[in-house]
């Protein structure tokens, strides 16, 4: 059966690109932020994952306002790079596991959950910088095949912090029934407290991006009690990314510890953190 082994927790913005792309890792601006990865990157060359399960927000690239599917799930064997990526170039494309996301969508469709399924998927930077993050030295030849989940943070009414928990969940318990023996590693992508416009433009919450990192971790189902107006409030209007956060710690249906944590701002007039988390199944803690 597959296992989901743990999941990450990352900043996706596309200055990022810019620095990677300019080699900036030891730039006395960038390198308090890049140092906070490498704990991540050994844990996941010790995880040794299969696959990832990327839930990030789409950009614009698939979606626009016209036409944005509050959950959609990619289904195909590769996904384009078209990120605008502020100088990250473009790269190869990323392959998927169609197998694996069509199980993912029918399973989620069976839990009520209305799914776009795409078959036909481009990814932008918050999907493509965090492959280029925690898989650096991959030159473009990804050591994992991908399988993306957009959740809409653009295009007001959102999904709640609670109705994402769920999914979660719901994606957690249909990577576990999957009969292929696979190790699964889920990235929740964005934020976190960030504001690009209107009067409150560079907004950061310190406070509240420290409760959230701490909570996601011992009590995550707290988080499911705020609104989307107390994360546009708290965190920002580009904030709401955290959404994406809260997806993938549902995903994770173990005994959840943390193996490493890093905040830091500002990049770009965005909070950037990373988080690492370790899921173990029941009978996994007790061989331990």
């Amino acid at each position: 059966m597959a296992q989901i082994v743990g999941a990450i927790a990352t900043s996706h913005i596309p200055a990022i690109g810019k620095a990677i792309a300019e080699n900036k890792q030891n730039d006395p601006y960038w390198k308090p932020f890049f140092d906070g990865y490498g704990p991540a990157l050994s844990w996941l060359k010790q995880a040794k994952p299969d696959v990832v399960v990327m839930i990030y927000n789409d950009h614009g690239l698939n979606f626009f306002l016209d036409k944005m599917p509050t959950f959609a799930v990619g289904a195909a064997a590769q996904y384009r790079s078209e990120d605008e990526g502020w100088g990250l170039p473009v790269l190869n494309s990323f392959p998927g596991d169609a197998a694996l996301s069509w199980h993912l969508i029918e399973h989620l469709v069976a839990d009520e959950f209305d799914i776009t399924s795409c078959q036909d998927m481009a990814v932008d930077h918050g999907f493509a910088v965090p492959m280029n993050l925690l898989f650096p030295n991959a030159g473009g030849q990804w050591p994992v095949k991908t399988i993306p989940v957009s959740i809409n943070t653009v295009q007001h009414p959102l999904p709640t912090p609670l109705r994402c928990w769920k999914l979660g969940r719901a994606i957690g318990r249909a990577i576990e029934s999957y009969p292929k023996d696979l190790r699964v590693v889920v990235f929740g992508t964005g934020g976190l407290s960030h504001q690009l416009d209107g009067t409150r433009a560079g907004f950061i919450n310190k406070k509240f991006d420290l409760y959230c990192l701490d909570t996601i971790v011992r009590d995550p189902e707290a988080l499911t009690k705020l609104s989307v107006m107390d994360l546009v409030r708290e965190a920002g209007a580009q904030g709401v990314e955290f959404l994406n956060w809260i997806t993938m710690r549902g995903a994770l249906l173990g005994q959840v510890s943390k193996i490493h944590s890093n905040y830091h701002i500002p990049i770009s007039n965005t909070a950037g953190a990373t988080l690492v988390l370790e899921n173990r199944t029941e009978a996994q803690s007790q061989a331990a």
